[in-house]
C-alpha cells in the first residue's frame, strides 16, 4: 500500500462557525434563477436561520445574474456585513471568472466566514484559496439543492460542517447507499481543493489557477462526455498540475458511465502512484455532500475514508 508522507503545507485559516440563529446571506455571483423568496425564507427559518437576500439575486443580464458590478458588489457586501454569518450562492451556471480580477481579497480575508457553492463557484473557491487563504465549502446551492428537495444527507452534511459539529480527527461520513470505488489504493495527506473540472481547467494560466502542490484534488462535472473529461485531464497533465497532487477524490460526473470514468481515471493517475477514490456524492448529484476546500485532510482510498486533519470552523 502506498502511503504518501505527511503534508508540510500551512493550514488554511478556519472560519467562524455558523452560530445558532445566524443570518445567512444569499448572493448570485454567476447565473440567474428565479427564487421563491417566501419558500426560501420559510425553509431557512425551519432550520433555525434567517435569510438576507442581496440585490443581484433578483437581477438578470442575459446568462448572468445581473451586471458584473452588481454581482461583485453583492459578493463584497455579503462578506463585509458583520450580521451575515455565512454566505450561500443561489446557483452556478457561468459568471464568477469575470469577477476574479476585481475582487478585494483583503476584504474577504478580514471578514472570513463560511462561503458555500459548487459548479461555476469553483472559480471563487480556487481564487480565495490562493489569494485569501481561508477554508471555503464545496456544497449545496440554495435553489437546486436546499430548496430542490435533495436527499437528507445534503442538509445534514451542510449544517454539520458549518456549525462546527465536525472537528480535526473526525471522518467525513458518506452514505452507505452510495458505494465508493477504489481506483488506486493508498493513503495521502494534503489540502483538499478543486471542484468543477471544466472550471479548474478554465482558470489555468491565470493568477487564479489551482495551487496544486500537495493537493488532494476534488473533481466533479456535468454535461461533459467522456472524451472531454479526458481532454480536460490531459490539459492538467500537460500543464504539470497532476504531477503535484497527493491524491484524487472523484465526485459526481453526471451523464458519464461510471465504469468508463473509473477506467479513464486509472489510466490517468496510475502512473503517478497516488490514491484515487471514486463515487463521492459531491457536485451535480443527489445527495450533494459538503466538503471543506483548502482544509488539510487524510484520504485513505483503500479504506474508503476521508478524515479532517484540521478544524475547518472555529467555535460552534
Amino acid at each position: 500500500m502506498t502511503v504518501r508522507p505527511k503534508h508540510t503545507l500551512y493550514p488554511h485559516q478556519p472560519v467562524p462557525a455558523l452560530p445558532a440563529g445566524g443570518l445567512i446571506g444569499v448572493i448570485a455571483p454567476a447565473g440567474p434563477a428565479p427564487l421563491d423568496t417566501d419558500k426560501a425564507v420559510q425553509w431557512m427559518r425551519a432550520h433555525g436561520h434567517e435569510l438576507r437576500i442581496f440585490a443581484g439575486v433578483h437581477a438578470k443580464d442575459s446568462y448572468l445574474a445581473g451586471s458584473d458590478e452588481v454581482r461583485l458588489n453583492d459578493l463584497h457586501a455579503a462578506f463585509a456585513d458583520p450580521q451575515v454569518k455565512a454566505i450561500i450562492c443561489l446557483r452556478g451556471g457561468y459568471g464568477t471568472p469575470r469577477l476574479l480580477d476585481r475582487i478585494d481579497f483583503e476584504l474577504l480575508r478580514r471578514n472570513a466566514k463560511p462561503f458555500v457553492g459548487y459548479s461555476d463557484i469553483t472559480a471563487l473557491h480556487l481564487a480565495i484559496s490562493r489569494h485569501a487563504g481561508f477554508v471555503t465549502f464545496h456544497g449545496p446551492l440554495l435553489n437546486a439543492d436546499l430548496l430542490g428537495g435533495k436527499a437528507p444527507p445534503t442538509v445534514t452534511s451542510f449544517f454539520s460542517l458549518l456549525r462546527g459539529q465536525l472537528r480535526a480527527g473526525d471522518v467525513l461520513s458518506h452514505p452507505a447507499a452510495y458505494p465508493l470505488t477504489i481506483v488506486e489504493p493508498g493513503i495521502a495527506h494534503g489540502r483538499l481543493l478543486g471542484g468543477n473540472l471544466s472550471m479548474i481547467a478554465a482558470t489555468m494560466g491565470t493568477p487564479y489557477e489551482i495551487d496544486a502542490e500537495g493537493v488532494i484534488l476534488l473533481v466533479e462535472d456535468i454535461n461533459e462526455p467522456l472524451y472531454r473529461i479526458d481532454r480536460l485531464l490531459t490539459q492538467l497533465r500537460l500543464a504539470g498540475t497532476l504531477g503535484k497532487l497527493r491524491g484524487v477524490l472523484l465526485g459526481d460526473v453526471a451523464g458519464v458511465d461510471v465504469e468508463d470514468l473509473n477506467r479513464l481515471f486509472k489510466q490517468t493517475f496510475a502512473p503517478l502512484r497516488i490514491p484515487v477514490l471514486s463515487g463521492w456524492r459531491s457536485g451535480h448529484c443527489d445527495p450533494n455532500l459538503t466538503l471543506p476546500m483548502g482544509a488539510l485532510v487524510e484520504l485513505d482510498a483503500g479504506e474508503k475514508r476521508l478524515t479532517l486533519e484540521q478544524d475547518v470552523v472555529l467555535g460552534g
